[in-house]
């Protein structure tokens, strides 16, 4: 029986990226040996989404991304793409040291 789902930043710092999640995004964390932290994740769904090349990825979603994103940034997180629009909601990027990339989004749907 699957009980949850472990997401995972391959990165090339390591320790950036665990102090980034840990001082700009807050979230909760336990660890499971020295200088090895596990994050608490908020709630999450899966998706399947068509693509030319096989690949996963994360993305973190939000209630009211301007709001989402002003907090974020007066933590230091930076931002590579403006908000946009798109079909299911609105969407940006920030970046993760040494991970890069990482979607945040605010859907127009509603989760069950």
């Amino acid at each position: 029986m699957i009980t949850g789902v472990h997401a995972l930043f391959y990165t090339t710092d390591p320790e950036g990226a665990r102090a980034f999640i840990r001082d700009n995004l807050q979230l909760p964390h336990f660890d499971t040996m020295p200088g090895w932290p596990l994050f608490d994740a908020p709630s999450g769904i899966i998706g399947g989404h068509p693509s030319t090349e096989p690949a996963h990825g994360i993305a973190f979603s939000c209630d009211e991304i301007h709001a989402t994103i002003n907090e974020l940034q007066g933590r230091g997180v930076r931002f590579l793409k403006p908000v946009q629009e798109v079909a299911w909601g609105w969407t940006t990027e920030f970046e993760v040291p040494g991970a890069g990339a990482v979607q945040l989004y605010q859907a127009k749907y509603s989760h069950p």
